[in-house]
């Protein structure tokens, strides 16, 4: 009862509301005027400079006859090419998110010995305080994943002996025992969640030292603890695409952001939580899953391009689905011709359908990864060419894993946590000035008035 008198929006909040709207907007013509590179990107998307890092590189330009001109987008980490990495470790059957981990993290590619020694070290941190899931994942579980996550993270904190040190070596700790314990932190939250909500079983399984993160993630969710190789392989390729893109995405900046102010490291982890929760950000894959089931409910044949194309249209329209004028999984801020993450993945989730019997859906998936790019390139005026990003697929790889829709963005932080880490150690690293751009007051004088003479 009292929750739902605090959730309550009464009429005085909407009046309120409404009023520190109208106070908060401005002219959007001002934005052009004063030369605003609103959300840090001028009106080409080309992304204003505010740092330099070592961590990733992001490529979807080439100057070419002193002419920008897009180019097959491609990813590299520390220099390496993605698709090189994951053809490395895949080819020689090997698990690779915690070899690109080290990577990011130590500048290079371990050797045999080095890898092995670091994965003992993750193994070492994979344990939760004593107590930690009955005192705080078991209580007052939330409906949303990424909450709870960055809860837990928070109440780490007080687990820690030195919080608040950011000397290096104490910061890495921190940064390896979250690296650890994410998987842990997610799934067990779902599970609580699960539990308390759906009346669920509850099912808190170990992890395993010997197996990879992919690998216990799948052991932790499943109540038989049993999964596939190809299952963990896609998992483990997942987390590897998804597991950095360039020092200026949304997450990563709140990471330099939020460390250039010398704060702890929960802090910093937490807050970076927060902006990858933003629909606009990790939540992408879950609109992708959702507008799919939409299209089959309301397109008889999805074997027909002509019905599809109609459906995808609407999207456009705004007159399907959540109405808001977008084929989610198409486009991206960076990437015109093509999403190197996607075209990596899409190879593997073809097997993963095929495995599954998935392989008609998987041909859906293709047929709007076809059109998609098309039909917004002919109903809109946009800048930059359209291509499918690796959301498109994700949220098609989760839902074939059975994966709740619940786990997808928490299943995007336990990857990205490798990038944040290394973006703090990076900024920490750097000793710079804290982040603190320019915004310019465009409000007008205004004198005070007593409390008596107020209108």
């Amino acid at each position: 009862m009292t929750h739902n008198i605090y959730s309550e929006i009464t009429p005085e909040l909407k009046r309120l509301a409404a009023m520190s709207e109208k106070s908060c907007q401005i002219d959007p013509q001002l934005y052009i005027d004063m030369d605003v590179k609103r959300g840090l990107r001028d009106l080409s998307g080309k992304g204003v400079l505010a740092g330099l890092t070592h961590i990733s590189d992001v490529r979807a330009n080439i100057i070419k006859d002193d002419v920008l001109t897009p180019i097959d987008g491609e990813l590299f980490y520390r220099g390496i090419n993605v698709r090189d990495l994951i053809i490395g470790f895949t080819s020689e059957n090997r698990f690779g998110y915690e070899e690109v981990t080290y990577l990011l993290l130590f500048g290079k590619l371990p050797n045999s010995r080095e890898l092995q020694d670091f994965c003992d070290l993750l193994a070492f941190y994979r344990t939760l305080p004593t107590y930690f899931v009955r005192d705080v994942i078991m209580k007052a579980p939330s409906k949303d994943m990424m909450n709870t996550l960055a809860r837990s993270v928070l109440m780490l904190y007080s687990y820690d002996d030195d919080p608040d040190n950011i000397a290096l070596p104490n910061v890495l700790r921190q940064c390896l025992q979250l690296i650890s314990l994410f998987p842990l932190l997610s799934v067990y939250g779902y599970q609580a969640y699960r539990h308390y909500y759906d009346g669920k079983s509850l099912y808190i399984h170990p992890p395993k030292n010997e197996l990879s993160t992919a690998e216990n993630i799948l052991r932790l969710l499943r109540p038989n603890k049993k999964y596939t190789p190809l299952e963990a392989k896609i998992l483990d390729v997942a987390l590897v695409l998804h597991m950095e893109h360039g020092g200026g995405n949304n997450s990563a900046f709140t990471t330099h952001v939020v460390s250039s102010s010398g704060t702890d490291t929960y802090s910093a982890i937490a807050a970076a939580l927060g902006s990858l929760k933003g629909p606009r950000h990790g939540g992408a894959n879950i609109k992708v899953v959702e507008m799919m089931d939409d299209l089959r409910a309301n397109v008889s044949d999805t074997r027909d391009e002509e019905a599809v194309s109609d459906y995808l249209k609407k999207l456009l329209h705004k007159e399907a689905f959540d109405k808001q004028g977008l084929i989610y999984g198409m486009g991206h801020a960076v990437y015109s011709l093509s999403d190197p993450r996607e075209r990596i993945f899409k190879g593997f989730v073809q097997k993963l359908a095929e495995e599954k019997g998935l392989q008609e859906e998987f041909n859906l998936y293709s047929l709007v990864e076809c059109l998609g790019p098309k039909i917004i390139a002919k109903e809109r005026k946009i800048y930059k060419g359209v291509c499918c990003n690796v959301d498109f697929y994700s949220g098609f790889v989760y839902k074939s894993l059975n994966l709740p829709k619940e786990l997808f963005t928490p299943i995007f932080a336990i990857a990205r946590i490798a990038g944040w880490s290394a973006h703090r150690m990076e900024e920490l690293s750097n000793n710079g000035k804290i982040i603190r751009p320019a915004y310019k007051p465009v409000c007008e004088d205004v004198p005070y008035h007593p409390i008596g003479e107020r209108v």
